[in-house]
């Protein structure tokens, strides 16, 4: 698989097979991640690899945990308070578009939500990964955790493996803090679901549209 098809066949997978992912193939991905861009070199990452009774266990605990709400401060701001056009039409549409592949009415908040769930699941991938960075850094070195993240993405696709980025495991700070044993001053970046897509599943069959090139590139001559 050449780049192109990496970048092109790169989706977020929300349904999994129980199929083992190899060790080695997760240690020969991050490895090779690690070459991803990074100002000043500082590398600020922090990756955390969660499988086998580790990952049964942080399951166990997230079904308890999510039963009761949201009751922690999350990391950061997923989203912008105060969305705006086209930014909340994008979020719209993959939104509507994932739900009624599912078959989930709007009007169905129970069902919504108990899909929702499936996020502190890892979507049933038997890889979950956590990236933490120190809570000194700034949106420079924020960005340099968006460019290994997409490259350990790519290269599991060159693997014949998918993903999913889970920016909603922030909103459980303290249990992940606790869970992965974090310095104070270490914080919650994201999750990434790690596995084999079930190819039937009706959710993995959607591509997320995306703008044309004229509504976001300008080209300057």
């Amino acid at each position: 698989m050449d780049i192109q098809q990496a970048v092109t066949s790169r989706r977020s997978v929300r349904d999994f097979l129980e199929t083992p992912v190899q060790e080695n193939i997760l240690r020969r991905v991050l490895e090779t991640a690690t070459r991803a861009p990074s100002g000043g070199n500082l590398q600020p990452w922090h990756l955390h690899v969660v499988t086998g009774d580790a990952l049964a266990r942080l399951k166990t605990l997230m079904r308890e945990k999510v039963s009761k709400g949201f009751n922690e401060v999350p990391e950061y701001e997923i989203y912008p308070p105060k969305l705006q056009s086209p930014y909340r039409d994008r979020r719209f549409e993959i939104g509507e578009l994932m739900y009624r592949q599912l078959n989930i009415p709007r009007e169905d908040k129970v069902a919504r939500f108990a899909w929702f769930k499936r996020n502190f699941e890892f979507f049933g991938a038997p890889v979950g990964l956590f990236c933490t960075v120190d809570d000194n850094m700034g949106p420079p070195q924020w960005s340099d955790l968006g460019m290994i993240l997409q490259t350990i993405m790519l290269l599991l696709r060159a693997e014949g493996l998918d993903s999913c980025a889970q920016e909603s495991w922030s909103v459980y700070p303290n249990t992940i803090s606790e869970f992965l044993g974090l310095p104070e001053h270490r914080k919650v970046f994201t999750g990434m679901a790690i596995g084999y897509a079930s190819p039937d599943s009706p959710v993995n069959q959607i591509t997320s549209p995306r703008a044309p090139l004229e509504e976001n590139v300008e080209f300057i001559s």
